[in-house]
């Protein structure tokens, strides 16, 4: 059998979270050892800090734990990016913290992920923090998740305990939005179930973590039913040959388009015909997400940054009243009535938050209503009004175009990420004008 050509092997990006001390970090390192993706450099370079740290034993968090602060106190603060690959598939890890007061950044590491991996202390069995992840994983829209119940050699590989974690976390489920649940028994310390079969865990017979991360089916997790392409950059070359050329740049969002087909351009609602499409170097028959792409139509049509390329047969919404989930991540809390900045894909515009409809209790996934505040790490449903309108879909139907990040203007602070609602009344599609609060 041939090798698979390296340019046509998918790419899974997957976030690991759970409670402090689960082992995330070495279930990682675990991972990139055993599936030999660790350089010799790397691998010396542990051998010396178990030297210095006076034991035998490397310590193979410490591939991923990259802050000083993190090895001195043993726990991951920022989110660790790693990347490796099996002749099968590609990987990102973002390997994200477990303290409740970084919350925020497992939501940074998890935006992107197709993957959720949920880790679990045997001995613990399903904490708080085990629901705040698993929560916020499906709140992101994570469509797929694999429960890692981790440290099994020090529950003797008990297969009762393992059902009993299992059933915990199988109660908390249907109140989440997840696609797909896949439980592993694993020690990460010692290896088993990681990469390779564990010979202390006969009664199990499901895949490995690797072998699931290989085999989870991710080609339907993009949507590519609804075309959508905000225009990064207007290609203007200053040549002779191609001095006629219209070219406008962007990152498919959603969707398939192709040579010959009807677009409109939104907020304007112009319509134009797809005259070329060119990738690099190529000029394509139809391109789809999330291909970077350029796009040239037939007619002259005035369109800058910021604007969207979409089909005709399904609209995003464009309005300037939105009503959005938000992970507030900053310690100053928000403030109703104050002017901030949102950035949606290439806009940026201001905004006003009018009111927290609710936050959530984590631990209980309860809806608490009447308060006026978002703090540090708080998730709640806010309703906004935007300077200029947004186009956008939900994001429940499109990640890529239904996220967004506000911003402090005053500090220049991200302090929080959201994902847009579908609109109670969906306006239409407005005149080209100038936009105030």
């Amino acid at each position: 059998m041939s090798n698979p050509d390296p340019k046509s092997i998918e790419l899974l990006r997957f976030t690991t979270a759970g409670s402090v001390d689960d082992g995330k970090s070495t279930l990682i390192g675990r991972l990139l050892h055993d599936s030999k993706s660790i350089f010799e450099d790397q691998w010396d370079a542990l051998q010396r800090s178990a030297d210095l740290a006076g034991g035998s034993d490397v310590n193979l968090a410490n591939l991923t734990d990259g802050l000083r602060s993190e090895r001195e106190q043993g726990i991951t603060i920022d989110v660790a990016y790693r990347y490796f690959a099996t002749p099968r598939r590609k990987f990102i890890i973002a390997d994200t913290p477990g303290h409740v007061q970084y919350t925020r950044n497992m939501v940074t590491g998890a935006s992107t992920a197709n993957l959720a991996l949920v880790l679990i202390d045997a001995r613990n069995g399903v904490v708080e923090q085990s629901k705040r992840h698993a929560y916020i994983s499906s709140l992101l829209g994570i469509p797929h998740m694999v429960v890692c119940i981790n440290k099994m050699d020090l529950v003797n590989y008990s297969e009762d305990r393992f059902r009993e974690i299992r059933e915990q976390f199988y109660a908390f489920v249907p109140r989440l939005d997840i696609r797909d649940v896949t439980f592993v028994p694993i020690s990460a310390l010692k290896g088993d179930n990681v990469v390779d079969e564990s010979q202390n865990m006969p009664w199990y017979h499901g895949p490995t973590l690797l072998g699931h991360l290989e085999d989870v089916y991710i080609a339907s997790d993009w949507n590519l039913k609804d075309f959508r392409m905000p225009v990064q950059y207007v290609i203007r070359p200053l040549t002779d040959e191609h001095h006629d050329f219209r070219g406008f740049a962007g990152q498919i969002t959603g969707g398939v388009v192709r040579k010959g087909e009807e677009i409109t351009v939104l907020p304007s609602g112009k319509r134009s015909v797809v005259k070329s499409i060119h990738l690099l170097d190529q000029e394509l028959e139809e391109a789809f997400s999330p291909q970077s792409v350029v796009i040239q139509l037939e007619d002259d049509i005035d369109i800058s940054r910021g604007d969207t390329l979409s089909s005709l047969d399904t609209l995003p919404y464009t309005t300037q009243d939105h009503d959005a989930n938000i992970s507030w991540m900053d310690e100053q809390p928000l403030v109703l009535g104050r002017k901030y900045i949102i950035k949606h894909g290439p806009n940026t515009t201001k905004v006003v938050f009018r009111e927290v409809v609710h936050t959530v209790d984590i631990e209980t996934l309860e809806e608490q209503h009447g308060t006026a505040e978002l703090g540090l790490n708080d998730i709640g449903r806010v309703k906004f009004k935007t300077m200029a309108p947004l186009v956008y879909d939900a994001y429940r139907k499109n990640r890529n175009f239904g996220g967004f990040v506000i911003i402090d203007e005053a500090t220049n602070d991200t302090v929080a990420a959201g994902m847009l609602r579908s609109p109670e009344k969906p306006a239409p599609v407005p005149e080209h004008k100038d936009y105030v609060i």
